[in-house]
């Protein structure tokens, strides 16, 4: 019964790519997109809310939260304005963006749908200056803005509650959605858990994030700094965000390989 059950998962999941695709900006990938953006803001805005409950963020005041407000507004008006060149506004549609930043040692940033940010101040020790902020914060927002959370998301869906069951867990916001919701967000207690992001969704995110933190006035070649940075703080229990987004030679090689596209939206 469960090979079954697995089989059946796999015809929907093929069938859903056929009839629930979006393009990536940029790459202009076919991505599954099963679930509505709108339902995935909505949920994000409570899921959000109850995050910064158990996780009050540094006060307005703070130096630092000031800088992470200050990167966040320049890296919104970046995304905007690629969106409206590239006439993908509508993608936008329903972001209420905020920044927080929370007193938090773990080196971790992530972006909810319609634009939720939060950045752990234990990353500050690593960006070391805005610039590299900037990169980081444009690379979650590229997650969000690629919708990479609701491909993964769409697929846990899939294979877990079965194409019967994907219409009524979104009618309801069962239990089992709110999780799935969590597990691909990285959201709450058991942010170990989040579903991986690919290599390509890296790799996409990489490269968005880079055209936005450049058209936002900061210097895309933090990034590499960046990420050597982050590559030196692995070891036996690497950091949250080296869990969900691997730092290599690779990686590293490749935004070197992608710096003069890059630069040519950064006008210092």
């Amino acid at each position: 019964m469960k090979t079954k059950n697995i089989r059946i998962a796999g015809y929907v999941l093929l069938l859903a790519s056929f009839v629930a695709c979006t393009k990536v900006p940029l790459t202009g990938r076919n991505q599954m997109s099963l679930i509505p953006e709108g339902e995935l803001i909505s949920m994000s805005l409570t899921e959000y809310q109850s995050f910064l409950k158990e996780n009050p963020p540094a006060g307005n005041h703070d130096q630092n939260t000031i800088m992470v407000k200050q990167v966040g507004n320049k890296i919104q008006n970046a995304v905007t304005k690629y969106m409206s060149q590239n006439k993908m506004s509508s993608r936008l549609a329903g972001y209420k963006w905020e920044y927080n930043l929370v007193n938090d040692p773990q080196i971790n940033a992530w972006c909810m749908p319609g634009g939720k940010v939060v950045v752990y101040s234990g990353l500050l020790a690593v960006t070391q200056n805005e610039a590299a902020l900037a990169i980081v914060m444009g690379h979650e927002i590229a997650h969000a803005v690629a919708r990479h959370g609701n491909e993964r998301m769409s697929q846990g869906m899939v294979a877990q509650l079965g194409g019967v069951a994907l219409d009524v867990a979104l009618q309801s916001k069962s239990a089992e959605t709110k999780a799935l919701f969590q597990t691909a967000y990285g959201v709450g207690a058991n942010v170990a858990v989040m579903l991986p992001y690919s290599r390509l969704h890296e790799t996409e995110a990489d490269k968005m994030g880079l055209i936005f933190a450049a058209m936002a006035g900061y210097d895309p070649r933090e990034a590499p700094k960046f990420w050597q940075r982050m590559a030196a703080k692995g070891g036996a229990k690497p950091p949250e965000l080296l869990s969900s987004h691997p730092s290599d030679a690779k990686r590293i090689s490749d935004l070197n390989k992608f710096m003069p596209q890059a630069l040519k939206y950064y006008k210092p």
